[in-house]
């Protein structure tokens, strides 16, 4: 039912009716769905809502003393074993502070992102961890701010919005396994996923320029090829990039996943990786280390992220007047089989 308003000033149906130029009844169909009303007149209602910081707790009777002991985790691909840990992260330090998590799966949707935050608020989640589905912008999360929700954001910086982050250290762990590739004596590199309006992507590409820049390595743009950050996604890149005349000696690839179907590509194309083709990745997921050749990768931790994004949100909720923070998890280089440094290295003893 909706909320009442109470000794915290909440903002009542009444109001919402009142501010909207509707009636009472009105703004109750709205909320609940139920009746017909004009498209024009519920877009004007929801509107208003927003403006007002309005949330409908669907759970009020049952769920207001329970109220802050419930997070929203909001996650962009649960297919990708990075956020599965990064998820594990999360629920580990939530249950020992006694809350319990709300966990959905955007799959890179912008509009699914919002109706589960929405409804994450609607059933008295005090707080929501949000890794943001591609295309996500501030002005998308407006309304979360306004209804007065403590938010923060992981994995995917999301600049121009004023909440903690928890992030990996991208730029400069995509710097460190680049100059590895190049002190192995590869000089056509490529990078490979993900897609530009990424900001992880550019900071992970910025660092795989700098590291080119600095060893005076050319950089052909044929060899820069974007994907969704997904096994298809590196596959099809790799693909492509292994069709040139001149195809590449090594490849850094967005992330594990995108690594891993690039090595499925090269293994199509009848290569040997860590022998005919160096393929490193970003995250040293579970399954980094145990594919064949396992692969070459940068460390960031997901456990640790999500243990961190958990007691941030939960900072912010005990204090909702302390400042946002943001954190950068290390970036740490994890030498395996799938770049060839242990064939170089034994052909170099022999």
């Amino acid at each position: 039912m909706p909320q009442p308003k109470g000794s915290k000033g909440r903002v009542t149906i009444i109001e919402i009716a009142d501010a909207a130029g509707v009636s009472k009844s009105t703004v109750s169909l709205v909320l609940t769905g139920r009746g017909s009303v004009k498209p024009e007149t519920r877009q004007q209602v929801l509107q208003v809502m927003d403006r007002l910081g309005y949330v409908y707790n669907r759970g009020a009777a049952n769920l207001r003393n329970a109220q802050s002991r419930i997070v929203g985790l909001v996650l962009n691909d649960l297919s990708n074993p990075f956020f599965a840990e990064f998820a594990i992260g999360v629920e580990k330090v939530l249950q020992m502070a006694g809350y319990v998590a709300f966990m959905a799966n955007t799959a890179e949707s912008v509009v699914r992102q919002e109706q589960v935050m929405r409804m994450m608020r609607e059933h008295g989640a005090g707080g929501i961890i949000l890794c943001p589905a591609l295309d996500t912008r501030p002005e998308h999360l407006d309304w979360v701010r306004v209804a007065d929700t403590a938010l923060l954001v992981a994995i995917r910086r999301l600049p121009g919005v004023n909440v903690s982050h928890v992030v990996p250290e991208n730029l400069a762990g995509a710097s460190r396994v680049t100059r590895h590739l190049v002190n192995l004596g590869h000089e056509r590199i490529a990078f490979l996923g993900g897609m530009h309006s990424m900001v992880v992507r550019q900071e992970r590409h910025g660092g795989f320029l700098a590291a080119m820049e600095a060893a005076g390595r050319a950089v052909d743009p044929a060899l820069n090829l974007e994907s969704m950050p997904t096994r298809d996604g590196g596959f099809g890149a790799m693909s492509a990039v292994l069709s040139l005349a001149d195809r590449p000696t090594a490849v850094v690839c967005y992330n594990d996943v995108v690594a891993i179907g690039a090595m499925l590509a090269a293994a199509r194309h009848g290569l040997v990786v860590g022998r005919d083709i160096a393929v490193v990745g970003f995250d040293d997921t579970s399954e980094a280390r145990h594919v064949s050749p396992a692969l070459t990768t940068v460390a960031v931790d997901p456990v640790g992220l999500g243990e961190r994004a958990a007691a941030l949100l939960l900072k912010q909720i005990n204090d909702p007047a302390i400042e946002p923070e943001s954190f950068i998890g290390p970036a740490n280089l994890v030498i395996r089989e799938s770049c060839g440094a242990y064939q170089r290295a034994l052909a170099a003893a022999g």
